[in-house]
């Protein structure tokens, strides 16, 4: 049984803060600082270019890979870090793309906006050969048909927290000869997944949320060992060449995950998230995931008895929700700026979710309790209508 003691010790979290927030941004874990002294000092300082070689910097991107294919069920090899999420997306869409002649791209409303914006990139770019088709979240089953070529799916919805079915999806998707890929930003860290046991095609996913690398740390992509060897890279990086440092004219994929490589990798960032990747040593996913449905359905029983005028947003049944819980409310922007002022940091989505993540690792019961009892002390005293909770920040 996962100590879940043992790993909120593994973080540095502020004090007097209740922090349902690590769906967003992940807490710092308490390894980072040490990890940062050390890369800047003893590597990039001391070592300066050598570091690729001595420190071994160039094989970190297959390394961290290895560690997260543990998290989500992937096979060893097969796993890649470096660049944003939105540029893996882009490159997983576009090699699922290019492995059919089908013009459809079926994905849905829960989508997360980047994820649609690159593949209206992408299929603008085509000028005509794809097309973008976006339903509902409960149509995408019944709109897998023989005229869709690839199937585009962010697992966990971002809002509310619903959850697809990978497997099923995936298995239906097979049947009718479909690519899928599959977005994990809502699902690394946060509830069991199992590509290599769904056969999901491509995969894609951050890490600064459950994972904890920090604001920006680096993404991930995934590619099934059947397509490893010949997945298209479109995204021609040099890292990703058979021979970097052959510098020849023409470009060469790598063999394998390698091939998706594409810019530098960034190795400030990517030892900070080697030492975020410390704190699940010894933790089990299935644990998470039991003691996260425990905390959301207790947090959903003791809003909805405290605040009727919270409607909740997410499915009740935990086999159909992520690792937050989702609340609607007219005034819900204000109403989180005054739970943030009290030390409960959760998050604000338009037009009106309240949105609560809930991360074993460092959130208990406890944390659970106070935080219902500073919602309900907003919405009951109407907190919320002071004009320093109305100001809307950038950033939600």
């Amino acid at each position: 049984m996962t100590d879940f003691t043992a790993t909120r010790a593994r973080f540095r979290l502020p004090q007097n803060t209740i922090y349902l927030d690590g769906n967003s941004l992940g807490p710092l874990p308490r390894g980072a600082e040490a990890a940062s002294r050390k890369v800047l000092f003893a590597e990039w300082g001391e070592m300066v270019i050598t570091g690729w070689n001595r420190a071994g910097w160039m094989a970190l991107p297959e390394l961290l890979g290895d560690r997260i294919a543990g998290l989500i069920g992937a096979e060893a090899g097969h796993v890649m870090v470096g660049d944003t999420l939105s540029i893996r997306l882009f490159q997983a869409l576009a090699a699922a793309s290019a492995m059919t002649d089908r013009k459809v791209i079926l994905t849905d409303r829960g989508n997360f906006p980047s994820d649609l914006y690159m593949a209206q990139g992408l299929v603008d770019h085509l000028k005509g050969d794809k097309e973008l088709r976006i339903v509902d979240p409960g149509e995408i089953e019944a709109s897998l048909t023989g005229e869709v070529g690839v199937l585009m799916l962010t697992e966990v919805d971002y809002r509310t927290g619903r959850l697809h079915d990978m497997a099923a999806l995936t298995a239906k998707a097979h049947e009718l000869g479909i690519v899928t890929v599959w977005d994990l930003a809502h699902s690394a860290g946060a509830i069991e997944v199992d590509l290599a046991g769904a056969r999901a095609d491509f995969a894609v996913g951050c890490t600064y949320k459950y994972l904890n690398g920090g604001p920006g740390s680096p993404a991930f992509i995934y590619v099934a060992p059947r397509h490893a060897d010949s997945a298209e890279t479109v995204l021609n990086g040099w890292l990703g060449h058979a021979q970097p440092f052959a510098f020849e004219e023409t470009y060469r994929p790598g063999p394998g995950i390698s091939r998706m490589r594409v810019g530098t990798p960034a190795i400030l960032q990517m030892r900070i998230l080697e030492a975020a990747l410390d704190a699940w040593d010894g933790v089990s996913m299935a644990d998470v995931r039991a003691k996260s449905i425990a905390l959301s359905d207790r947090f959903i029983a003791g809003v909805e008895a405290a605040c009727p005028a919270l409607t909740l947003a997410s499915p009740r049944d935990p086999k159909q929700r992520g690792s937050q819980v989702s609340f609607r409310f007219a005034e819900g922007y204000a109403a989180m700026q005054a739970l943030i002022a009290r030390g409960v940091i959760g998050d604000f989505r338009a037009p009106d979710i309240m949105r609560f993540g809930f991360t074993p690792l460092y959130i208990g019961e406890a944390e659970v309790d106070a935080a219902v009892a500073h919602i309900a002390a907003v919405i009951d005293k109407g907190e919320y209508h002071k004009p320093e909770f109305q100001a809307r920040q950038r950033v939600t």
